[in-house]
């Protein structure tokens, strides 16, 4: 039999026997109970379940924003928990890209300043010019050319996430970590910026980790994994 010529995907983070733990009062509450999980570089992931059911404790500890109280995470083959805390800014910020439901874009800053602040911050800037390229091919891609010099109090909810959106990928990060992306779009957005993801994740490939209820997004995911009380209840792959 001829041996296939696809390269072999590689796992891009691993958890093993992962617990967070948290104490309010004298009751301990388990947010993770025991998880194992493999996320493949390259992967489409949905994160669905009900409210409380550890959906956002998952995503903190994958993005390096909240630490488990027992178990590993596995970064590109090594232990995150081993990292300095330098080593975890830095990976935050030039590794994994945010999108929150918050937004968190910075009220004083432009659209197009909001956007290139995570390429000032990093160690390679690079040059004004390519900068300008770079975010201004991003904001025609999320439906914002016209809002570049708008601040953010100037914007609906849905084109402030499409910014938020937009700054996420500036830095090509090879994790997404997105909390329901598409909750404060109307349908037409929500369908540009999915385009747009699956192309980052077609392109460049990009892993995104969706935390959502969107049935949509859970149609176009390669692999869903249903929490429940902090536990994987179900976990469905398709075929690549």
């Amino acid at each position: 039999m001829a041996e296939s010529n696809k390269p072999e995907r590689q796992t891009i983070v691993e958890l093993k026997d992962l617990w967070k733990s948290y104490y309010p009062g004298k009751v301990r509450l388990d947010a993770l109970k025991g998880i194992n999980l493999k996320l493949i570089q390259g992967d489409f992931i949905a994160v669905a379940g009900p409210s409380g059911s550890g959906k956002t404790t998952l995503m903190n500890i994958i993005g390096l924003i909240d630490k488990p109280t027992s178990g590993s995470i596995i970064i590109e083959g090594e232990e995150a928990d081993h990292w300095t805390r330098e080593k975890q800014t830095q990976m935050r910020h030039e590794a994994i890209g945010f999108i929150f439901q918050s937004f968190n874009l910075l009220p004083v800053l432009t659209v197009f300043e909001n956007i290139e602040l995570p390429l000032l911050l990093g160690k390679n800037k690079g040059s004004k010019v390519s900068r300008k390229e770079r975010v201004e091919a991003l904001l025609e891609e999320v439906g914002l050319a016209d809002r570049r010099n708008h601040l953010p109090a100037e914007l609906s909810g849905g084109q402030q996430q499409r910014a938020a959106i937009a700054r996420a990928l500036v830095m090509r990060p090879k994790i997404v970590i997105a909390d329901e992306p598409t909750a404060n779009l109307d349908s037409q957005n929500g369908e540009r910026v999915l385009s747009l993801m699956k192309k980052v994740n077609a392109e460049d490939n990009t892993t995104f980790v969706f935390s959502t209820h969107d049935s949509v997004i859970w149609g176009m995911a390669q692999h869903v994994i249903f929490l429940h009380d902090g536990d994987i209840k179900s976990e469905t792959k398709k075929s690549v």
